[in-house]
């Protein structure tokens, strides 16, 4: 799984926030009721942004957690997260260093829900598929927010745009350690496995919207963007240095604009008579 500096996770924090999808809270809620302490697992957590904007959102005691390689991320996640819930419940943490990858049916036991952020287009489609296995078989819901899916609006258009983006989503489906990763596809591909397992599937986008008050993040998700481009099409570097320069110099001046769609998951398990 890739690595990914803690200040880079705090840089886009509130711009995850404000676009995960909330239209989803109330159909997680409905599901979850009010039947006890709810078992909340978190793939790949990284510093514990999705908790942190979750568990102040949902009612009931709570138990956290936490899963990442990661142990540096783990700790400063299981440190930030809220210790009340909605209405004033405790929360409590845990954190269980591992790869995510590895969870079957059976480690998801008395798990009421699964979440991740921005960890699905990270994953092969055989991840996927064993993911959705073990979520369906264990029974529990599960929300995968900020999955990329490929499409990338800028103000004030330039002509190299859609190369950047075509090179950049490549890349995001690159082959790296025997490994095919779904980038774009992946939320197609985790909403049909789902599906083909008689799973609710709900969906909604989910676009991160940068004006010129997210210049620091512009300016950083820039930079990655075409760097990625570039690693991906070597070929694209002699016009991406200009292109990249004047993407800075417009996001300087605070005239860009730029829109990164994403799409959230909410996935609801089968009805004990469906799975029988």
């Amino acid at each position: 799984m890739t690595a990914f500096a803690p200040e880079w996770l705090e840089l886009r924090e509130p711009a995850d926030a404000a676009a995960r999808a909330t239209e989803l809270l109330g159909p997680l809620r409905d599901h979850l009721g009010d039947g006890g302490e709810l078992v909340v697992r978190d793939l790949g957590c990284g510093t514990g942004s999705l908790g942190r904007w979750l568990a102040a959102r949902l009612p009931g005691a709570q138990r956290w957690i936490l899963h990442d390689h990661d142990r540096e991320l783990l700790t400063r996640a299981a440190a930030s997260l809220p210790r009340t819930a909605l209405d004033g419940s405790p929360v409590d943490v845990v954190a269980e260093p591992g790869d995510v990858t590895a969870l079957r049916a059976a480690d998801l036991a008395g798990t009421s829900l699964v979440t991740a952020s921005a960890l699905l287009d990270l994953l092969t489609g055989p991840e996927v598929t064993a993911l959705a296995a073990a979520i369906t078989g264990a029974g529990c819901a599960a929300l995968f927010t900020l999955s990329v899916t490929g499409r990338v609006e800028l103000a004030p258009a330039d002509p190299l745009d859609d190369d950047v983006t075509a090179a950049f989503n490549a890349h995001q489906r690159r082959l790296t350690g025997g490994r095919r990763l779904l980038g774009p596809a992946a939320v197609d591909v985790t909403a049909a496995a789902f599906a083909r397992l008689g799973a609710t599937v709900l969906r909604a986008p989910s676009a991160w919207r940068l004006g010129p008050d997210q210049a620091a993040l512009q300016r950083e998700w820039l930079e990655g963007w075409v760097g990625a481009a570039v690693e991906q099409r070597p070929d694209l570097r002699p016009a991406a240095g200009g292109y990249l320069r004047r993407r800075l110099e417009t996001a300087a001046a605070g005239e860009l604009h730029a829109v990164v769609h994403h799409g959230d998951l909410l996935v609801l398990p089968p009805s004990p008579e469906a799975a029988a």
